[in-house]
């Protein structure tokens, strides 16, 4: 499954940047005991319930030359949700590691979704999504934005 998770994310990156890393002293890997975690709750603005995350870096400490701005793991709990959001700026892509959950797309069209799945909201498009298994659902995202 790893092995799965990061040629999906790399192909991802490929799509979105059309370029290898920007050159300078940024690191190419984040251990996860170096992550950084947070729990949030009203994920897209109206998301219900919290969602625990696990980043290898955030919005803020993206490096301007990078096409990838954010990326970490999200877990949803039964029931928790990310609100439908507009990317205005920017593209996002999940990728579903566990777990089963409907995705909903700019129409507000609603799809089931599962282990291996991979969704992407390009700018100006809108999604969200549900966990409406009975285990918690696991995907890793990441923002992006060409520059």
């Amino acid at each position: 499954m790893r092995v799965f998770m990061v040629t999906a994310m790399f192909m991802v990156f490929m799509v979105f940047s059309g370029s290898v890393l920007a050159e300078g002293d940024y690191p190419q890997i984040y251990l996860k005991p170096d992550q950084i975690v947070k729990d949030m709750g009203k994920i897209g603005g109206t998301g219900l319930g919290t969602g625990h995350f696990e980043y290898a870096f955030t919005r803020d400490k993206a490096q301007p030359g990078h096409a990838i701005k954010e990326i970490a793991w999200l877990t949803l709990p039964v029931g928790a949700t990310v609100g439908l959001h507009q990317h205005v700026t920017n593209e996002d892509a999940y990728i579903v590691i566990s777990g089963q959950g409907v995705f909903v797309d700019t129409a507000g069209k609603e799809t089931p979704v599962q282990s291996g799945d991979i969704t992407i909201a390009r700018k100006g498009e809108s999604h969200g999504i549900k966990n409406t298994g009975d285990v918690p659902l696991v995907f890793c995202y990441l923002i992006a934005q060409q520059q």
